[in-house]
């Protein structure tokens, strides 16, 4: 007869907490890095803003490359959230699957405009 100790615990999850808690933080630290530098170019920018001046300010490759950046980052954020929710609030497997492959495939379909926008500038 086989020895019986302690429970038997049912370990369910995927146990990425932490992970996804940081990866929140950062995207959104990158955001607001973002967020700042447009401000501040904007508020000390002389004249009126308009097509001409926001086209300027994304022309040099450095600002669209940490646009685009952003735009992982934002995309990463709403993917991790987005996942959670549906994780948290959609018990059926199949359309919690729908969910999670419509969200990805707009969060792709975003970043490819996104990537048009910055480079057609």
């Amino acid at each position: 007869m086989p020895a019986n100790y302690g429970t038997k615990r049912v370990v369910s999850g995927a146990h990425y907490g932490t992970r996804d808690w940081l990866a929140q933080r950062v995207t959104a630290v990158l955001m607001t890095a973002l967020t700042l530098i447009v401000i501040a170019k904007v508020v000390f920018t002389a004249g009126p803003i308009g097509y001409e001046s926001w086209a300027g300010l994304f022309a040099s490759q450095w600002m669209k490359t940490l646009t685009f950046a952003v735009f992982v980052a934002l995309a990463y954020h709403v993917w991790v959230g987005m996942r959670n929710i549906w994780m948290d609030y959609v018990k059926p497997a199949g359309i919690r699957l729908v969910l999670h492959v419509f969200t990805i495939v707009w969060l792709a379909a975003c970043l490819g405009w996104a990537v048009q926008v910055l480079w057609r500038l």
